[in-house]
């Protein structure tokens, strides 16, 4: 049987997306978790450390760039942080992170992705928001607004659609990153490359690199579809240049 055939199978069986005996386990300490050998038990923890670890980036970055792209100031600084984490080897994070006090498993994952999804989300805001034009700016001080109004009503809405393009970039880069996990006892799809690597059923191997780039180009699809809806019509070509 090709490996494709073996690809197939996998993926056509219904046990395999549904898991033996439902999508969660019972843990030791009267917790549960997400079965090992459901597909979409697998698919939805992998959302969750995805996005967990995209909120957990945009929480640091955005309020930086944007505070920065305001004073006009702090580019080299914005360079200086957004190369240092992309020099980061997501892999090597994830390691020491494990070996740390904060140990194996999701979280691990989580902080390491957050880092990885950091430099784009904090660039894009930065030049988003400092990229705006002045006599804009100024027009709206000359009309009253305070320099919080002024960032939050009007050079916000600008940036959007370069903001936007960052936050789905990053969580679509994420997401394909996350299969990372299973070398650290995380969950997630690529817990499927991980055993069929170790097992050597390398069709399986096959079906797991298929799952994660169908669940990036889903995610790519939907945040591209939200990002959209929650543009300005007259800022959507915008949008989708800078997407």
């Amino acid at each position: 049987m090709s490996i494709w055939a073996q690809a197939w199978e996998f993926l056509s069986t219904g046990v395999n997306w549904t898991g033996q005996n439902g999508l969660t386990r019972p843990t030791f300490d009267g917790g549960w978790r997400f079965a090992n050998d459901s597909i979409l038990a697998l698919s939805i923890e992998h959302l969750y450390m995805s996005f967990a670890a995209v909120a957990l980036a945009a929480l640091t970055a955005l309020p930086l760039g944007i505070t920065l792209g305001h004073a006009r100031r702090g580019g080299g600084l914005t360079v200086a942080l957004s190369n240092v984490s992309r020099a980061m080897p997501t892999l090597a994070l994830l390691t020491l992170f494990a070996a740390s006090a904060i140990g194996f498993g999701n979280r691990a994952v989580i902080l390491a992705a957050a880092i990885f999804a950091f430099p784009l989300i904090l660039t894009n805001a930065f030049t988003g928001i400092s990229d705006v034009d002045a006599d804009v700016r100024e027009a709206a001080e000359g009309q009253g607004l305070t320099r919080l109004q002024v960032a939050v009503r009007v050079e916000l809405p600008l940036a959007w659609p370069l903001i936007a393009a960052g936050l789905r970039t990053s969580a679509s880069q994420t997401v394909a990153t996350v299969p990372l996990a299973a070398l650290v006892a995380g969950g997630g799809l690529g817990v499927i490359i991980n055993t069929g690597l170790a097992t050597q059923r390398y069709g399986e191997v096959l079906a797991g690199g298929v799952l994660v780039a169908a669940l990036t180009l889903a995610v790519d699809a939907g945040l591209g579809a939200l990002q959209r809806r929650l543009t300005p019509r007259y800022r959507r070509t915008t949008s989708l240049v800078s997407a």
